[in-house]
């Protein structure tokens, strides 16, 4: 007998079909890597950079300088926040600057140039005269305002370097001048000598540094053969031993590189307490405001030395990142001088590059003990307002260049504000009688067919 009523004979599966081999599943290192090159890749990363790295180097260091410079304050018999507040209102100053900065055409930029380099070289020379320039810490290198407030004539000739020097040899490059030695050099090389010669004066060696450091920058940027620029950097060495030779507070310096011990007549006293802050503070530092070597023990904890208060306080994790924004900074920097197709903008932007990396290292390096002490702030970072404007309108500088990068440029138009858009459709009138939700619609129907 059949097993069932109908003859049906029993289904039959269909056969199955070879599965289609899976992907290897990528490695989550390799898409990591790959997202960030993406990422970096983007027409607006080094914008980012330079405008997120910059806020942020410059709001922690007013944290830190209120932290740093309270001991400090109450020593001189002045309040706690004296030193903040007026790092405060250098920073608001200098964020109108940054902003003014960035919105400049690059023609302006330019204008700019033999103005800003004029008014540094006098300001200089003003400084030398006597009855207006101010000594401080032995070096007069300082102008009165009136009050409590300077300004370091210095620090604003980095700018006027690297605005005058990208113009110069921007116009030699479109000139095809470059070419030829003495137009490479000539005047570029005498005039930064004349004001290394002015800053020299006043006994700050570490602006000079920065400003060389600036000019190497320059030449290299602008092709010079390699017989050329070991030229001018053996100029440059020959002048820097003679200034060294000639003062014994400089031989000291480079006498304390790696020194653990103050020394005879602490000599080293500053770099070795450095030293120490920076040993105390271990992984995540003892805790903000918590410093101990700021209450006396390491002189100029809020200016040149800031870096080992933040090492003491927030740690090896605080150091590590002050130094990851520097290197983000310093990579936007090179990023847009790579990219852009204008000399100006090559040159400046590679300028003012080489200008705050190199002080940065040179900072850094000091607290570390691996530099002689050059006495150079933290840019962005350490108190003192006279640095901070002329840095910050050279970061505006940045931004400025970076925004006018053709990817940029388009990915900045395409971006619609966030508020205030019209939604798509036209208005309420032109769209049609209001509509009511769905859940109100179903219980009218309901009511009307008597539900319950």
């Amino acid at each position: 007998m059949p097993s069932s009523r109908t003859s049906r004979p029993p289904a039959q599966r269909a056969p199955k079909r070879p599965s289609a081999a899976r992907a290897p599943r990528e490695n989550p290192l390799t898409r990591f890597v790959t997202r960030a090159r993406r990422a970096w890749d983007r027409p607006l990363t080094a914008y980012y950079l330079i405008l997120g790295g910059s806020l942020l180097i410059t709001v922690l260091g007013l944290v830190m300088v209120y932290s740093a410079s309270q001991i400090t304050a109450l020593q001189m018999s002045l309040p706690g926040s004296y030193f903040f507040r007026k790092q405060f209102l250098a920073a608001s100053i200098g964020a109108l600057l940054l902003l003014l900065a960035s919105r400049m055409p690059v023609k302006l930029h330019r204008a700019l140039a033999y103005p800003i380099l004029a008014g540094a070289v006098f300001l200089l020379v003003l400084v030398q005269v006597p009855g207006i320039g101010v000594a401080v810490n032995g070096n007069q290198n300082w102008i009165s305002l009136g009050g409590s407030f300077q300004i370091q004539p210095s620090e604003f000739g980095k700018l006027a370097l690297v605005l005058w020097g990208a113009d110069l040899i921007a116009r030699k490059q479109d000139k095809r001048l470059l070419a030829q030695w003495k137009h490479m050099l000539v005047p570029l090389v005498p005039v930064t000598f004349m004001l290394l010669g002015l800053i020299m004066l006043g006994g700050d060696m570490g602006t000079t540094i920065i400003l060389t450091a600036i000019l190497f920058g320059l030449l290299w940027l602008a092709g010079a053969p390699t017989r050329l620029f070991a030229g001018v950097l053996g100029v440059a060495v020959v002048l820097a031993a003679i200034a060294i030779e000639t003062s014994p507070h400089r031989l000291n310096r480079l006498a304390c590189i790696g020194a653990t011990d103050p020394g005879p007549n602490d000599i080293c006293w500053q770099g070795v307490h450095g030293i120490y802050a920076l040993a105390s503070g271990g992984i995540f530092g003892s805790g903000l405001g918590a410093s101990v070597e700021k209450w006396g023990q390491l002189p100029e904890a809020h200016t040149d030395f800031i870096f080992a208060v933040t090492g003491e306080e927030l740690g090896l994790a605080g150091t590590l990142s002050v130094v990851a924004l520097f290197a983000a900074l310093g990579y936007a920097g090179i990023r847009v001088a790579g990219r852009t197709e204008d000399p100006f903008v090559r040159y400046a932007a590679g300028g003012v590059t080489t200008w705050i990396t190199a002080q940065a290292v040179i900072n850094i390096g000091a607290v570390l003990g691996l530099l002689p002490i050059a006495g150079v702030p933290l840019p962005l970072f350490s108190y003192g307002g006279s640095a901070l404007l002329p840095t910050m309108f050279a970061i505006g500088l940045l931004i400025a260049f970076a925004r006018d990068e053709p990817g940029a440029r388009a990915a900045l138009a395409l971006r619609q504000p966030r508020f205030g858009r019209k939604r798509a459709g036209g208005s309420r009138s032109d769209r049609g009688p209001r509509r009511w939700n769905t859940m109100r619609r179903r219980a009218s129907a309901a009511r009307s067919s008597g539900e319950r």
